[in-house]
């Protein structure tokens, strides 16, 4: 049986060059959860557990219908309240708003075969056998970002705000402006890779 990989199906998706450039991304599916607080802390590890605990659920339930396929690259839609606090670029964002008050929405992209009844199955599974509470919070969410300004960011997610400046010149010089949230692909395990080797595609939605 042939192993679906999204990856490779949509290498476009998935690749970026240390330059920004201007992409237009198609819509997908993505298995989620929302939260709200630094990325360090417990909540946040509790909701990546429940993310992936309920994809490899259902990645073996599929590969049992015989729709084997790879589990995707996390990734994460950042944003926070511009109505409480004021960031004059992207760059300056990660520098002036605190951890805790980021809000997220975590993403694994997802089959087309798989749908909101499987789902629902997989929570159902994961609830009753490993009682991961948090996995009731999750839900199957549609996103078409259309035009982005894109790079791949390479080192610490410390020095993120280098490669946003890079991003907000290039949007500046081509009056481009935002049209969405923040957007990072962690190409990398972020657990298990070294800062300084971690791969991070940035992706901000412009029009």
């Amino acid at each position: 049986m042939e192993k679906l990989d999204l990856t490779k199906k949509y290498r476009h998706y998935f690749t970026a060059k240390p330059e920004p450039a201007l992409v237009t991304i198609e819509a997908a599916h993505f298995l989620s959860i929302t939260g709200k607080g630094d990325p360090s802390g417990e909540s946040f590890k509790k909701n990546i557990e429940a993310l992936y605990s309920t994809a490899y659920t259902l990645k073996f339930a599929s590969k049992n219908n015989g729709n084997d396929f790879v589990v995707s690259k996390l990734e994460g839609l950042w944003w926070f309240d511009e109505s409480r606090f004021l960031a004059d670029s992207a760059a300056e964002a990660p520098q002036k708003i605190p951890r805790s008050e980021w809000e997220y929405r975590l993403l694994i992209r997802m089959p087309d075969f798989i749908t909101k009844t499987k789902v629902q199955s997989a929570q159902e599974t994961i609830l009753l056998k490993k009682r991961i509470i948090e996995v009731q919070y999750l839900e199957l969410f549609k996103m078409k970002e259309g035009l982005c300004v894109q790079l791949l960011h390479q080192g610490p997610f410390a020095t993120e705000p280098e490669s946003l400046e890079k991003i907000s010149v290039f949007m500046n010089d081509r009056s481009l402006i935002r049209n969405g949230k923040h957007h990072e692909i962690y190409l990398s395990d972020f657990n298990k890779t070294a800062p300084e080797k971690l791969k991070t595609i940035l992706r901000e939605p412009v029009k």
